[in-house]
């Protein structure tokens, strides 16, 4: 498994339970505010609602809430396991839609199988929400609850498990056949599978263009023809055929296309080689399908084939659709999802797949090319494109529908889709995608330790790192059985005192630092310590990278990586970085947190470049502000002035950068605070903030973290000319993963360098 049990297990259970939460999005700290959000200011908005009932999309959250509905009768592939058991399914499900939709979450359990009931509680709930996505509620029992839903209701209700699928494939199925140069109308098309998601994509494709009685669909007992009495109802008698075909292997032979939503493994190469030329093949059973990729094609070369899968290509994923589906009918107050709009996700999907992919996805994919072809035939699911182009199409076909209850104008909808998601929700996955391009081997000193361990897990599982551990092999695999970790090739455990490299070790040990205060007698026991070791592995080339620092304090860390790896050219000082995410989404970069305590002027700009350069990393455009406690000569004193003098050289050095300064903190990130300064070189707010000393950079990150709420990922060390970076004293094994996947893509940069 690539998700550990115990891992998945401590993802749900640690404090708080669960997934998602709610919160409150106005202040309610003073008795004002408390009046305002309660009785008796409350009172006013809901006179109005009572006024003119449209005004709760004013005053409410109803426009941007969606119940996730299931009575956990068909979860995943673990069928009926009940609605409690569902839950971390349906939370999940929030997850996704606040991460890739900005749309906010109630997941609604429900106690019954009686599509009646079902029917009525979420009739009952209409008040609340926005928009119902129902979930895992098993065949034939879902098509009757959304059809009834959908007539009784003026809310959007859409099965994900119907549609989500039937939109997506259809999106892909569009570009297949034109890539195999064939025309939707004349392919055969074959199904392995007749429950709810079978039966809607072959009505979405029947709405796209296929020709229904080119279809023959097979379920557990074999095709649905017209002989068949056994296993069928209402909504598999549309698909029954006369024919002779009896099985999945007689249905498939002269097929053009196959769509699996059914069992691992029920393909054979047999069956691949019985299809027409040019065949299309979506095994999309997950997560093993229906054929394994690598057999399918070897088998046929000239297979064009999707998955459900990540690992190859053309994944089709449901999260490419329901998220933004639901954001364009939110935005437009449709009444209902109707096949319009699911027709134009599919068509939009479509669209931006043949569009040119931008260098920042490609980059986050970790790929040189990716271009529409037979091996990119849908979006990625993490391409921001997909929120700007979907939610708008579907918005589109709402108002041209007539189930829009208003209309945008479309230059203004796309840039509040923009600003909805910022572009901290991007960094670390484009990241861990460029790391997982070319897996780079990362020293841990700290090996034994529990977090280490479970981190290297990850990074094995994700293919991130190839991490290296140091310390007694035997307690680490002691340790890590205990903890249900499977630490095989390509984790590495070295034992620094039975090391074969020790020798050289020392003796380079010697060399380095003999007249640096370092005797013959000495060096055993400093080279003893496994920081030390951990650099001196990565100044010899025996690893790549080194991340330390979990149990012992930052100077004793540094230390040895100050010792033994040289700066990069032309830097004089390491420095160190912190990437501070707030709640709303900014980024920003906060430097020197970690290293210089006084910088000079020219110390100040050289931390100043390199933080730009290291912020480029991460597809950001820097726009840098030398903070004091002065602005533009407010107030004069010799440290403002060394802020003024390092801005100067800054800009003499590289005029490429927008840099400013000095600068006091709010007027650097407050654009309106700004505007009194019409020549200052800031296009807006500063990301990149470079404090004047490293007792105001740390103080500034540490309250940020503790009392502004931020996301800290750092701290990231500048101007080495090797990877090393330091770990936070108990950091999180997330953190370690973050830091870790950071180090492998310098690490691939320095190699090109």
């Amino acid at each position: 498994m690539r998700n550990r049990d115990e891992e998945a297990l401590r993802y749900h259970s640690s404090a708080p339970a669960g997934k998602i939460s709610v919160t409150p999005t106005k202040p309610c700290r003073t008795q004002h505010d408390l009046s305002l959000a309660y009785t008796p200011g409350v009172a006013v908005p809901c006179l109005e609602i009572h006024r003119d009932p449209s005004l709760v999309y004013n005053y409410t959250s109803k426009g941007n809430l969606v119940a996730v509905v299931t009575n956990g009768t068909a979860v995943l592939g673990l069928g009926n396991i009940g609605p409690a058991a569902g839950k971390p399914v349906m939370e999940g499900k929030g997850v996704l839609f606040k991460r890739f939709a900005d749309i906010d979450v109630f997941d609604i359990e429900l106690a019954s199988e009686d599509p009646k009931e079902i029917i009525r509680a979420c009739q009952l709930m209409e008040p609340t929400f926005g928009g119902i996505n129902l979930e895992d509620i098993k065949a034939p029992e879902c098509f009757e609850i959304e059809e009834e839903l959908k007539r009784t209701m003026n809310i959007p209700v859409f099965h994900d498990d119907q549609h989500g699928t039937a939109i997506i494939s259809g999106a892909a199925l569009i570009n297949a056949v034109e890539i195999v140069g064939k025309q939707l109308g004349d392919v055969k098309i074959v199904f392995s599978g007749a429950g709810a998601s079978a039966i809607s994509c072959a009505n979405h494709y029947v709405r796209l263009g296929a020709k229904l009685e080119n279809i023959l669909m097979c379920d557990s007992k074999g095709v649905l023809h017209s002989g068949r009495t056994d296993g069928m109802n209402k909504y598999k008698d549309k698909f029954v055929r006369e024919t002779e075909a009896r099985s999945l292997a007689d249905a498939m032979k002269g097929a053009d296309v196959f769509l699996g939503l059914s069992i691992a493994n029920c393909v054979t190469p047999e069956m691949l080689l019985s299809m027409a030329d040019r065949p299309i093949v979506f095994a999309l059973a997950n997560p093993y399908p229906e054929i394994d990729y690598e057999l399918a094609v070897a088998t046929r070369k000239d297979l064009l084939m999707a998955s459900g899968r990540s690992d190859y290509p053309n994944q089709v994923n449901n999260v490419l659709g329901f998220p933004f589906i639901f954001r364009g009918a939110l935005d437009v107050r449709a009444t209902t999802i109707n096949e319009e709009m699911m027709l134009a996700a599919s068509y939009a999907l479509a669209q931006l797949a043949r569009q040119d992919v931008p260098d920042s996805v490609r980059r986050a994919y970790g790929v040189e090319t990716m271009e529409f072809g037979a091996d990119y035939i849908i979006p990625k699911p993490f391409d921001t494109r997909v929120l700007t182009c979907v939610a708008p199409a579907v918005a589109r076909a709402a108002v041209e529908s007539g189930v829009a209850q208003i209309q945008l104008d479309p230059d203004e909808y796309r840039e509040a889709l923009e600003r909805r998601l910022g572009k901290s929700q991007e960094i670390m996955r484009m990241i861990i995608h460029k790391a997982q391009r070319d897996p780079k081997r990362v020293v841990f000193p700290e090996g034994d330790q529990d977090k280490i361990l479970r981190a290297a897990q990850i990074l094995v599982d994700e293919h991130i790192a190839r991490p290296v551990l140091l310390g007694n092999e035997q307690a680490i695999r002691a340790r890590a059985a205990e903890l249900r970790l499977h630490l095989e090739a390509p984790v590495e455990i070295i034992d620094p005192a039975l090391s074969a490299q020790w020798s050289d070790y020392l003796g380079e040990y010697l060399l380095l630092r003999q007249r640096k205060g370092v005797t013959m007698s000495e060096a055993p026991r400093h080279m003893s310590a496994r920081t030390r070791f951990a650099a001196m592995m990565v100044h010899k080339g025996d690893a790549d990278a080194v991340i330390a620092g979990i149990t012992q304090h930052y100077a004793d860390t540094i230390r040895p990586a100050l010792e033994l790896i040289p700066k990069r050219t032309g830097i004089q000082r390491v420095s160190g970085m912190y990437m501070l995410i707030t709640p709303k989404g900014q980024v920003y970069f906060l430097a020197d947190t970690t290293v210089n305590i006084e910088p000079t002027a020219e110390e100040l700009a050289e931390i100043a470049i390199t933080a730009a350069d290291t912020v480029k990393r991460f597809d950001i455009v820097p726009r840098l502000a030398m903070v004091s406690f002065s602005t533009f000569g407010s107030t004069r004193h010799p440290l403002s002035e060394k802020v003024r003098r390092a801005t100067e050289i800054v800009n003499q050095l590289r005029p490429d950068l927008e840099c400013e300064g000095e600068l006091m903190a709010d007027a650097a990130v407050t654009p309106d605070l700004m505007a009194e300064y019409p020549f200052s070189r800031l296009k807006g707010d500063a990301n990149v903030l470079i404090a004047p000393s490293l007792e105001a950079g740390n103080m500034a990150y540490k309250l940020l973290l503790r009392l502004g709420g931020c996301e800290a990922i750092g701290p990231i060390l500048m101007g080495f000319s090797k990877p090393v970076h330091i770990l936070q004293r108990g950091a999180e094994v997330n953190d370690i993963v973050c830091m870790a996947a950071l180090a492998v893509v310098e690490a691939q940069q320095a190699g090109k360098a």
